[in-house]
């Protein structure tokens, strides 16, 4: 049985999941409770047995297939066994959000050139409307044809609003693009924030409160559908009856899960939950982004990241830290922060506070390779997500830090 998103929890009966102090939500959200069992093996088809052996399930990828090690092994002294990381638990990543639309032919041969400039992922957002972002292809659908036209390149979302897909749909959707990717998804998830496109489609806006809510519900619900845990939830906004998900996923438990975002119960949630966090420096409160300034400071960035280790906890290190940045490469860095300080309409703030931002990297090609290590070391960001507007210009920037390494 599924149950469509609704704005008042259903009236059912709630479970509650001990939770350490460090980590205990505030008392008006307790946490509801998602009964998972093992799903025993049944052959039903001519084809592999799918169960919970990695093996098992895909006899034809190795277990220690590359595309399954989203995280690389690291030695005792923090350098990556692959070369790119010196002094920090974690190897830089490079993203590409795609920006263009571009018809077929053209499209696919963009998404091969991410691949051959060596960047590690390729992410579509998810948004039924133009603003803020351009038009935009549907994410799952376009990730399926990226995946099918690459080999060694990561897919996934940034982010998929939670509002307009069942938990139990989505799962199925990423669990399919991750074995016929060959275990190459990241699923990034949002509570959802532009109250136009709502508008626009009929949907209703809820509270932030709500949206959230429904959110750390579809986390619950998809890392046990992902398993192919038979699973049963008496949820406030969804409710499954001994739901299992086909096909299990090749990466086990679940491909990486991305949450996003850049107020306090959403960095918990995502330090409690996620495998990589996205630190949003810009302000979504009131249903539009808005580039404050104030977000964007190196004191607010820390801010967002205690919320982060608040619900983290001892797993804090292991969690991967993601931001978009505003990037420009250039000889003349005090320009490129004039226009950007300028255009914002930043008027009280210097050039240098400017280029201080923690989410700002203007500066040739050798500034910013300098950039990333430093604030790698100061603030743990390594995994930088660029428009692919610029894949060109940032090139020699990830050429160079390989060539560090």
């Amino acid at each position: 049985m599924l149950v469509a998103p609704s704005a008042v929890p259903i009236r059912r009966s709630i479970i509650p999941v001990p939770v350490s102090s460090q980590t205990a939500r505030d008392s008006r959200h307790e946490r509801r409770a998602i009964v998972c069992e093992p799903r025993r093996k049944v052959n039903r088809w001519a084809g592999p047995v799918f169960s919970l052996g990695m093996s098992e399930q895909h006899p034809d990828i190795a277990t220690d297939h590359p595309a399954l090690r989203w995280k690389q092994a690291r030695s005792n002294d923090g350098r990556d066994t692959k070369g790119m990381s010196v002094g920090s638990k974690h190897q830089f990543r490079f993203g590409v959000v795609n920006e263009q639309p571009l018809p077929a032919g053209q499209w696919l041969g963009h998404v091969r050139r991410v691949e051959a400039l060596g960047f590690d992922t390729f992410l579509l957002r998810d948004h039924l409307t133009p603003d803020y972002f351009g038009p935009q292809y549907a994410p799952l659908a376009a990730l399926a044809t990226a995946a099918a036209c690459t080999s060694t390149l990561r897919i996934g979302t940034l982010v998929i609003n939670n509002d307009f897909r069942h938990p139990a749909v989505l799962a199925k959707e990423i669990a399919t693009l991750d074995v016929l990717s060959g275990g190459r998804v990241e699923l990034g998830l949002g509570a959802g924030w532009l109250r136009e496109e709502y508008s626009r489609a009929g949907l209703r806006y809820d509270s932030p409160g709500v949206r959230i809510d429904r959110l750390e519900e579809t986390v619950q619900l998809i890392k046990s559908l992902l398993q192919s845990h038979s699973t049963t939830s008496s949820g406030g906004h969804y409710a499954v009856d001994q739901l299992v998900s086909f096909p299990a996923t090749v990466q086990r438990p679940h491909p990486p899960i991305l949450i996003g975002g850049g107020k306090r119960r959403v960095l918990t949630l995502a330090g409690r939950e996620a495998d990589i966090v996205g630190i949003l420096t810009s302000d979504v409160a009131s249903g539009r982004l808005v580039a404050d300034p104030a977000e964007r400071s190196a004191a607010a960035v820390r801010q967002k990241l205690a919320w982060v280790r608040e619900g983290a906890g001892a797993r804090y290190d292991d969690i991967e830290l993601s931001l978009v940045p505003t990037l420009h490469v250039t000889d003349d860095p005090e320009h490129a922060a004039h226009e950007l300080r300028t255009s914002n309409g930043w008027t009280s703030l210097s050039v240098a506070e400017v280029l201080a931002m923690p989410s700002v990297l203007i500066g040739d090609v050798a500034t910013i390779a300098r950039t990333l290590e430093a604030r790698r070391d100061e603030f743990g960001f390594s995994y930088y997500v660029i428009s692919d507007h610029d894949i060109d210009a940032f090139a020699p920037v990830l050429a160079a830090l390989k060539r560090a390494a």
